[in-house]
Parts: C-alpha cells; sequence; structure tokens
C-alpha cells in the first residue's frame, strides 16, 4: 500500500493570513477564519467586501504575506515528513497568496483556489478549483489505491478528514473539537510524526481471496 500525506496550510504549517491582514490594517472583522464561519462562500464574500469597503488591493495582502514566516517547527516536520512518504498540501488558500509561503516551505505540492482580480488589483471574486476540493482529492487518491493521512485544524478540513483512511485534527479551536470528538486531536508536530510512522511502518495484509 502506497501512502499520501494531505494537509491544510494555514493554521497547520503556516499562520492564518487574513489574521496577518486584520493584525496589519486594524479591520477586526477580518480575523474570522474557517475556524470561526463553517460556510466559505459567506466567509469569503464577506472577506471581499470588506477589502472593497477599505480600498485594499492585491498588493496590500501580498505584502502582508510576503513578511510572513512557517510556524515553529513546520519545515523540520515537513522535510522529515517528505523523506518517508509523499505530501500534497490542499488548501482553500489561493495562488496569488501562496508563492512566499510555499518557498519558504520547500515548495511542497500545492492544490489550491485562485482570486479574480481586476485591472487595478481590486480582488473582486474567487474562483475554486473544484468544490469541495479538499474532500474530493482525498478521494481521487484513493481511487488510485493511495492510503491517505489528513490533517487540518477548521471547518473546512473536516470532509477531508472524515474521506480519509486517517484524519487528524491539528490544533484546532475548542469549537471544532466538540463538534467532531470522533476525530484525534493533536497538538505537536511529533504527535503526528507519531501517527504517521505507526501507519507505514505496519505491514501489508496480502489480499488471497480468489
Amino acid at each position: 500500500m502506497m501512502h499520501i500525506v494531505c494537509s491544510d496550510l494555514e493554521g497547520v504549517f503556516v499562520p492564518e493570513i487574513w489574521i496577518g491582514v486584520a493584525e496589519k490594517t486594524g479591520i477586526e472583522e477580518l480575523r474570522l477564519t474557517t475556524r470561526d464561519i463553517s460556510d466559505y462562500d459567506v466567509l469569503m464574500k464577506r472577506r471581499i467586501a470588506l477589502l472593497k469597503a477599505h480600498g485594499l488591493k492585491l498588493r496590500n495582502i501580498t505584502a502582508v504575506i510576503a513578511a510572513m514566516d512557517p510556524l515553529a517547527g513546520a519545515l523540520d516536520f515537513l522535510d522529515r515528513v517528505r523523506s518517508r512518504t509523499q505530501l500534497i498540501v490542499v488548501s482553500d488558500t489561493f495562488v496569488q497568496f501562496a508563492g512566499p509561503l510555499m518557498e519558504k516551505l520547500g515548495r511542497p505540492t500545492l492544490f489550491c483556489n485562485s482570486l479574480v482580480v481586476d485591472p487595478d488589483g481590486t480582488i473582486s471574486g474567487y474562483r475554486l478549483r473544484q468544490k469541495d476540493g479538499k474532500k474530493k482529492t482525498v478521494e481521487a487518491l484513493k481511487s488510485l489505491n493511495f492510503n491517505i493521512i489528513a490533517m487540518g485544524d477548521s471547518y473546512n478540513d473536516i470532509s477531508m478528514l472524515q474521506s480519509a483512511d486517517t484524519g487528524i485534527l491539528f490544533r484546532p479551536p475548542q469549537n471544532v473539537i466538540d463538534e467532531y470528538p470522533e476525530l484525534p486531536v493533536t497538538t505537536q508536530y511529533r504527535e503526528i510524526e507519531h501517527i504517521i510512522g505507526k501507519i507505514l511502518s505496519t505491514p501489508e495484509t496480502l489480499d488471497t481471496r480468489p
């Protein structure tokens, strides 16, 4: 059995981008993330409306992102996991945001979405790569006979975690823990490494059915 780790990005390997933007701009409502609002479309439309109301352009967001660094231990964790198996970052972020962060993480494979940006740099909308793309990524990889280990921290990760062979919450807020008690909770990269290591070291059982 071949394995692939599918992981969220923000809150797992890097800080929450929109919280960083909120802190830089003072727009407190931009602090809301998928940890707070489960409907991603509602959340994104609110964010875009706030950016327009305050006259913020794409360049204002990317300037904040360029100054961000990965979470402590994230790069080492990625290096150790990728030395043993494959890993794909499956995120609801946008290709226009992701470049500097992926560079700092050693450029893991990234599946994400894209923004609609007007000629003057105004963010006017967004395009999903596909609806419920995290779950569908897991389902597609499973159809190719990969065993999927998934990790994430927010509401928008739940369908991915539930569809995976092993789903793990990493540093989730209490509301997510309370609503999905069946999912194991971890707070340290070493805990996830331990789970991944046990799965990778488990001997395969041969299928002897006729």
